[in-house]
């Protein structure tokens, strides 16, 4: 899940750590993100950031988004931005992206592995 504050900061983020990266291919990277997960946009999660406290405040839209989309995981690099402390009135447990990747390959390895083998097959 995401909002669309998280896919505009996705966006400039890449365009700044790949400058070599024109938009128009990064808005398609994004547009067909959102195509195929299209339920995945999260709306409505403003009033949520209120309550919440962090150590960046800037993160604070993304566990909003997090909560208002009901998301059991937040999946993030960013784990020190994230503390335990700060997740407790939450159900949301914060978990490094390789971390979640080796649990989704033991849990549905067929089903993990397939999005590889397409991309290869390419």
């Amino acid at each position: 899940m995401w909002s669309q504050r998280i896919l505009d900061e996705t966006k400039y983020a890449v365009l700044r750590v790949h400058p070599q990266l024109d938009e128009p291919r990064v808005n398609a990277r994004i547009a067909a993100m959102t195509g195929a997960f299209d339920d995945a946009l999260v709306v409505g999660w403003e009033q949520t950031c209120a309550g919440l406290d962090l150590p960046d405040p800037d993160d604070r839209h993304v566990l909003a988004a997090a909560i208002k989309g009901a998301a059991q995981f937040l999946v993030t690099f960013n784990i020190k931005d994230f503390p335990d402390d700060c997740l407790t009135t939450t159900d949301i447990e914060v978990v490094h992206p390789d971390e979640f990747l080796l649990d989704q390959l033991d849990l549905h390895p067929g089903l993990a592995v397939q999005p590889m083998r397409s991309a290869c097959s390419r």
